[in-house]
């Protein structure tokens, strides 16, 4: 006799997502962070190689069996990383005014120079233009430049070491977005089954037609939002895209910090718009690397981003490399239910609430809504084929939990990310009474309802068929 698995049950609806690495690398520590709240994993293709990530991904497939409960796994692709070379004795002091010469040179640098190993850079930037280093502590003024070389004046900043990082505010780089290293890491997980792909450096919505053609089907595309270039195009990106991370680190180095709140509200309220899950991502609980409880400031910036209506939020290197990985989890998790039962989150959220399509299917999908919120109903059941009416309903950020009932495994994992969504699969139902049994059964095993409780239902006949949300109905619990 099959034992039952132990049911994961979350009573908040914005996802957490961790990111796994050193300090979360055993079948043990990766179960007790998703016990504590990870709903979605990560697997930083910048960091590590394939058979890492594969051995992880083998250990979060055990985990879906053990708890019959779907998982979303992320790869995310490093892609192009803009670094200056090295110098001879490791690092350089710096001072206001001081001259430095960025060249092809591949020698080891000194105080007057170090390799810029990006011909294309040196072509694309203009005189007068800022190069920032070290995330923004050292800052350059390009004074000249030649086919080869750049001259710049030191404005901020006081050492720079080996191998550190730049970025170009202001200056659209003619770089791909897929480096030859994220074809071969993307072709690796796509034959390992991830279920998103995280794509880096998107400056343009031809970036992502370029990631599309190479993915097709087999894995939802994420466009990263960390250039500024995006900002310029971010509706036609969001178009393109399956979902949206917003990458605040490298965007933050490059817009002015008083930008970035601001920069955040309009890609949350943009991409619920648009009806595809949104990450908000880097530097969410950064002190918790080193330390078991985070900074204020830092609680407040994880509760923000609820507040705006993410569908989910992010740990980096808390949980990949920090010394509290299952702390920073439980924290964030309370943060996330604590916001979610103020009154004051779900007028905000409600205020931005988006208007329906002027097709049957976002109408069906907001009168749901409006009957589950006036008959009080416990949950509300989405059948769905592909996902889409799941994420329409998901969208409109309901008070109540939305079991999304789909036969589709690959569709079950995707909605794992989504904002309030409780993916359940369920074997193809044929008749609208095989749906209505289904559900109640569904939402009793996953805990959701009980006798004599509601549940609003939303499903599409005939069934099977993507795209045909055409039906409403409210089921009594018996």
């Amino acid at each position: 006799m099959t034992a039952t698995p132990a049911r994961i049950h979350r009573s908040r609806k914005t996802k957490i997502v961790a990111t796994l690495g050193p300090a979360s690398d055993t079948p043990e520590a990766i179960e007790a962070i998703f016990k504590a709240g990870v709903d979605v994993f990560r697997l930083n293709f910048s960091h590590g190689v394939a058979a890492d990530h594969a051995r992880r991904l083998g250990i979060i497939r055990d985990l879906e069996k053990k708890y019959d409960h779907p998982i979303a796994v992320i790869a995310d692709l490093q892609g192009p990383k803009l670094r200056v070379g090295k110098f001879a004795d490791g690092t350089i002091d710096l001072t206001i005014g001081h001259k430095l010469r960025l060249d092809l040179d591949t020698t080891p640098g000194d105080q007057t120079r170090v390799n810029l190993p990006h011909p294309e850079v040196i072509a694309a930037i203009d005189v007068g233009a800022m190069i920032l280093l070290d995330d923004g502590k050292v800052r350059l003024r390009v004074e000249d430049k030649g086919k080869d070389f750049i001259i710049t004046s030191v404005v901020a900043g006081r050492k720079l070491s080996n191998n550190k990082g730049f970025n170009l505010p202001g200056t659209m780089l003619p770089i791909p977005a897929l480096t030859p290293k994220d074809r071969v890491d993307l072709a690796a997980a796509l034959e390992m089954g991830v279920d998103w792909i995280a794509q880096s450096f998107v400056q343009k919505p031809e970036d992502v037609e370029e990631a599309r053609a190479l993915i097709g089907d087999r894995a939802a595309l994420m466009a990263k939002i960390e250039k500024p270039s995006a900002l310029e195009t971010l509706e036609a990106i969001i178009a393109r895209a399956d979902g949206i991370m917003l990458a605040r680190g490298d965007l933050g180095v490059e817009i002015p910090p008083e930008d970035v709140p601001s920069t955040q509200k309009r890609v949350v309220r943009l991409v619920r718009k648009a009806g595809k899950p949104l990450i908000v991502a880097t530097q969410m609980l950064e002190s918790m690397i080193e330390n078991p409880s985070p900074t204020r400031a830092e609680a407040s910036d994880v509760a923000t981003a609820v507040y705006d209506g993410t569908d989910a939020v992010m740990l980096s290197a808390e949980t990949a490399n920090g010394s509290y990985p299952l702390e920073a989890v439980t924290i964030m998790n309370n943060i996330c239910t604590r916001v979610e039962q103020d009154d004051y989150y779900h007028d905000l959220v409600d205020a931005d609430y988006p208007r329906g399509g002027d097709n049957a299917h976002d109408a069906i999908t907001a009168a749901a809504y409006q009957v589950a919120r006036d008959i009080n109903a416990v949950a509300l059941v989405c059948y769905t084929q592909s996902g889409t009416t799941a994420l329409r309903m998901a969208r409109q950020r309901p008070w109540a939990p939305v079991m999304g009932l789909t036969p589709e495994q690959k569709t079950a994992r995707r909605l794992a990310l989504s904002y309030a969504l409780h993916p359940v699969i369920v074997p193809q139902v044929q008749t609208f009474a095989e749906a209505v049994k289904t559900a109640s059964q569904a939402a009793r095993d996953q805990n959701l309802a009980t006798t004599g409780q509601r549940l609003v239902m939303t499903a599409g006949v005939p069934f099977g068929r993507a795209g045909t949300t055409n039906i409403l109905r409210v089921i009594e619990m018996e």
